[in-house]
């Protein structure tokens, strides 16, 4: 599995608390940034990641901000995207089984970085049910423009 993740400057610490369960997971990820603590705009930062999920470069994405919802708003503009903003671990799975979400919105001024570690991991160890929940996929497909 191979993850994009990216967060605003809002995100950046628990990105890096992220990266770092990953790297204790042995999962390969690419990070976009940003590097610093410096007002960014949010959409600047999914694009890359977004983009990388949708062309199949990466396999699932993670993006985080204060919130969640910038970073999950931007991101569902994007065809082939199904960007969850979870904060519990219910969501997580469900999101996971259900709505076969390829990215994971987080925010970082929400939860704290226990909770977002677990929060990860469960999405990222969950699969896709298939079944009658495919159809309810594709319809979301068909919706897209």
């Amino acid at each position: 599995m191979r993850i994009a993740i990216s967060s605003d400057h809002g995100g950046n610490n628990l990105r890096r608390e992220i990266m770092q369960l990953l790297d204790e997971l042995n999962v390969s990820y690419e990070d976009f940034g940003p590097q610093s603590a410096d007002s960014v705009d949010y959409p600047d930062y999914a694009k890359p990641v977004t983009e990388g999920v949708a062309s199949g470069e990466f396999d699932k994405g993670i993006l985080i901000c204060g919130t969640g919802i910038g970073m999950s708003i931007a991101a569902n503009k994007v065809k082939g995207i199904r960007c969850a903003l979870v904060h519990d671990l219910f969501s997580a799975k469900a999101t996971r089984c259900h709505n076969d979400s390829n990215i994971l919105a987080m925010g970082e001024r929400v939860i704290g970085p226990g909770l977002a570690r677990e929060i990860a991991k469960v999405w990222l160890e969950t699969d896709f049910e298939g079944g009658r929940h495919t159809r309810r996929i594709e319809k979301i497909t068909e919706l897209e423009q």
